[in-house]
């Protein structure tokens, strides 16, 4: 495995935590604004017909021909925040994205842009 540097070459690969569980499917990245940087994954959960894009951060993730492996465990990414699977993050959800992986957020700068 290798560092996920461009993780946006890895859309629709399977995402699974340190043990091997699958969270789910790669849609999209949004990167850190200040650096342009992969920071969180956007990653199709769910069940069929109740599909949702839920927010997984990619900070020390690796990649592997057939998934992305995260340092977070499948359990805490299924209680993120998410949107619907046509939905975009908005500026007000943000902060609870960063508060929910306890990682810090500076309040009133955006942070993260699809790409």
């Amino acid at each position: 495995m290798f560092p996920a540097e461009n993780i946006r070459d890895w859309r629709t690969m399977n995402v699974v935590d340190p043990e091997g569980s699958k969270i789910g499917t790669l849609e999209s990245v949004y990167v850190d604004t200040t650096t342009d940087q992969p920071a969180f994954a956007a990653v199709t959960t769910g069940i069929i017909g109740r599909h949702k894009l839920t927010f997984v951060p990619l900070t020390g993730a690796t990649v592997s021909p057939d998934h992305v492996r995260v340092t977070v465990s499948k359990d805490l990414a299924k209680n993120a925040p998410s949107i619907d699977t046509d939905g975009e993050l908005t500026a007000e959800q943000e902060p609870s994205v960063f508060a929910h992986y306890s990682l810090p957020y500076t309040p009133g700068v955006r942070r993260l842009a699809r790409r």
